[in-house]
């Protein structure tokens, strides 16, 4: 009876210093990720564009720097905008009409402020709502212990590496599944409204051609009145 109490004992230390070992290795690999992983300079906003309305964006970047700007329409109208994007002398590095989704990639020429705008003045009643991930620069290489770019990576820093990479897939189709379950949602909805006030109309429609059908039956059994004949005598 004691036996099984120890062997009991035994193994419930043994579950748990797995357990701890396994939550010390985690906590391990976020304290590396967050000290080795570098940093982009990288802007994400969702924002209400009203019917004819503009709005720009500013940022000032150096040059030979290597940039990317995405863009989708997740609700509104034809889920469509206006884009454009310009260099720090006026020259139009991207001129889009109408477009739904689009993404764009280019290397800095000069340094200075570029601007990114986006308009809906074409629209007349339809607010649009936009979304836009903005990336300047690009990921240097991790540097894990010796310094050296991935130099003899010990087990624990190719974890780091596999995990960083993991993240940053997840982080995209996350990105990416969250924009078309908005647009889904928003398209759903419009179709649920339209198909409402189409049955409201049918309604209507259907209530008054009854009413008619009805008032036309009555009228051929309402009995006529005959008209009086006048007859004038002269003498």
């Amino acid at each position: 009876m004691s036996g099984s109490y120890v062997s009991r004992g035994a193994n419930s230390i043994l579950m748990i210093n797995r357990s701890t070992v396994t939550i010390i290795i985690s906590v391990t690999l976020l304290l590396l990720l967050s000290l080795f992983c570098p940093c982009v300079n990288a802007e994400e906003m969702t924002f209400e564009l009203p019917d004819k309305e503009k709005m720009c964006f500013q940022e000032t970047i150096d040059k030979d720097v290597k940039c990317m700007i995405e863009f989708q329409v997740i609700q509104g109208g034809n889920y469509d905008v206006d884009m454009t994007l310009r260099s720090p002398q006026g020259v139009n590095l991207y001129n889009e009409k109408k477009k739904q989704y689009d993404r764009y990639e280019w290397t800095t020429e000069e340094q200075g402020e570029y601007q990114f705008c986006f308009s809906n003045e074409f629209s007349t009643f339809t607010h649009k709502m936009v979304y836009f991930d903005f990336q300047v620069g690009e990921e240097d290489q991790l540097r894990l212990g010796t310094g050296s770019p991935l130099s003899a990576m010990t087990q624990m820093e190719s974890s780091v590496m596999s995990v960083h990479q993991s993240l940053k897939v997840v982080i995209d189709y996350q990105t990416h599944h969250r924009l078309r379950e908005s647009q889904g949602r928003s398209f759903a909805e419009d179709v649920n409204e339209r198909v409402q006030w189409w049955s409201i109309g049918l309604t209507i429609i259907i209530v008054l051609a009854g009413i008619g059908q009805i008032l036309v039956l009555r009228s051929f059994f309402t009995e006529r009145k005959p008209h009086s004949a006048h007859y004038h005598v002269h003498s």
